[in-house]
Parts: C-alpha cells; sequence; structure tokens
C-alpha cells in the first residue's frame, strides 16, 4: 500500500485536477433541418444522419385505430 511521505497542500492538489474538467457541447447544425445537433448523432428533430433518414418522425408514421 502506497504511503505518502509528505502532506500535498489544497494548492498543489487542485492544480493537478485542473484538467479534470469536462469540455463543453459542441453542438453542429443539420444539414437537412438546420437544427442544431450532437456530431456524429442523429438529429433529434427531423431524424436524419448523413444525409439520409434513418429514423422516421411520429407524425410521418401512420397507425390503425385497431392497433392503436
Amino acid at each position: 500500500m502506497a504511503v505518502q511521505q509528505n502532506k500535498v497542500s489544497k494548492s498543489r492538489r487542485n492544480n493537478r485536477r485542473s484538467h479534470h474538467a469536462l469540455d463543453g457541447a459542441n453542438p453542429n447544425e443539420c444539414p437537412s433541418c438546420g437544427e442544431l445537433k450532437r456530431p456524429h448523432h442523429v438529429c433529434p428533430s427531423c431524424g436524419h444522419y448523413a444525409d439520409r433518414e434513418v429514423v422516421a418522425q411520429a407524425d410521418e408514421i401512420d397507425l390503425d385505430d385497431d392497433a392503436a
């Protein structure tokens, strides 16, 4: 088990941890609808990824009354 030889001050400890902060989000503009989206993710507003539709939107799906 490792045992420290000297006390690590709060300043030295916090300086070491200064690089642990998370980066902010980097949103990109969707090429099909223009809304902001996360890079390399499907657009939540239109369902497109890489200029093709991969997720159908709820208003585009026709459900039968019997099935609902």
